[in-house]
């Protein structure tokens, strides 16, 4: 029985690690603009496999023009972008679905987690079918910038779930890392939510700015400070209504800024609070820690700017502030997480008390 349940409670973080690979091959696949080196879905050019030669897919594309995509027919992807796709597919679905199925299985039911677990495993499941579809609806909509958006949320919303399983689980063996101080919990939960949303939001700016045509182009390439802290040297300009794509970094630059200052307010404050109430508390090491990433990943997006030579962007660059502003979310979100779990567990402990 102890095996069993050591299986049963370390498949979770398995299962955390792949969705972490996944979500970063996805970067990588934008990246390297690689998004519909696989045209069709769930096969890749008709086949299993992904060496696909160039005479292959220009055989594919004659038998299938109905399929090809805003690059043109004439298009030639290599082996390793076709690659890229394709592992990621293969993970999601070969290996991230089925490990979700058999995580349900083993505690949708396990007596030691309650009613929140058979729903936080239930959801797990709902939400990677869904995001399968949304993955189906990136190819066949070419990539567009919502759709990307809409899978990229998508997978952040699916990491959640799997925190949340995660979560219950430590907090039933009374883990650390989740060992909120009550009080100060239910204080600042409605902040950091609020807080968390806005991050999401900035992150989704961002990567419209990264899937639109010619938005990394919005501010200018003529280097600090022109380009980067401003914007085509100024540091706002009007925005008509049908200039919010072209005007997207700017929007960006202006979200990611007053964000990031609410987070160092908010950092500053709780800081300040536990100081003078002599409370050494765990709360603020996550939220410290979000708001370091995210300050971090300021400095990152300004370098990536910078980097602009004649023959582009340094897109490595794009890949880890996109994976970086990511990690800034999900440690804001997981800290609600945890401040949602203990409130919970505080009061039917008080409940308890009062029977």
């Amino acid at each position: 029985m102890i095996g069993k349940n050591l299986v049963q409670d370390n498949l979770t973080k398995v299962i955390v690690i792949t969705t972490i690979l996944v979500i970063a091959l996805g970067g990588t696949i934008r990246i390297y603009d690689a998004g519909e080196s696989c045209p069709d879905w769930p096969l890749c050019f008709g086949t299993l496999g992904f060496t696909i030669s160039e005479e292959e897919q220009a055989k594919w594309w004659e038998e299938n023009p109905d399929e090809i995509d805003s690059r043109g027919s004439s298009h030639r992807y290599t082996t390793f972008e076709i690659f890229t796709e394709w592992i990621h597919r293969f993970l999601a679905g070969m290996i991230l679905g089925p490990l979700v199925i058999l995580n349900w299985f083993f505690l949708r039911r396990d007596e030691r987690y309650g009613k929140d677990m058979e729903n936080a495993t239930r959801l797990s499941i709902i939400l990677i079918l869904w995001q399968g579809a949304v993955g189906m609806l990136t190819v066949k909509m070419d990539n567009e910038n919502w759709s990307v958006i809409l899978h990229l949320g998508s997978a952040l919303a699916f990491m959640l779930t799997l925190i949340w399983i995660w979560a219950i689980i430590s907090r039933k063996k009374k883990t650390d890392w989740i060992s909120f101080n009550p009080k100060l919990a239910a204080e600042w939960k409605n902040k950091l939510i609020f807080m968390s949303g806005l991050i999401l939001l900035t992150l989704f700016s961002g990567t419209l700015v990264s899937t639109s045509p010619g938005a990394n182009y919005g501010c200018g390439i003529n280097g600090f400070y022109e380009s980067w802290p401003l914007c085509q040297g100024e540091l706002v300009s009007d925005i008509a209504l049908g200039e919010i794509v072209a005007k997207s970094q700017m929007i960006h630059r202006w979200l990611v800024g007053l964000v990031g200052i609410s987070l160092i307010g908010i950092s500053l404050n709780m800081w300040n609070t536990f100081k003078q109430q002599d409370e050494k508390s765990l709360l603020i090491k996550w939220v410290f820690s979000a708001t370091m990433a995210y300050i971090i990943n300021i400095i990152l997006g300004g370098l990536y700017v910078l980097s602009w030579t004649i023959d582009g962007y340094l897109e490595i660059l794009s890949l880890i502030h996109l994976l970086l502003a990511s990690t800034s979310f999900i440690l804001l979100a997981t800290t609600c997480i945890g401040i949602s779990i203990v409130i919970q567990d505080d009061a039917q402990d008080q409940i308890m008390l009062e029977d």
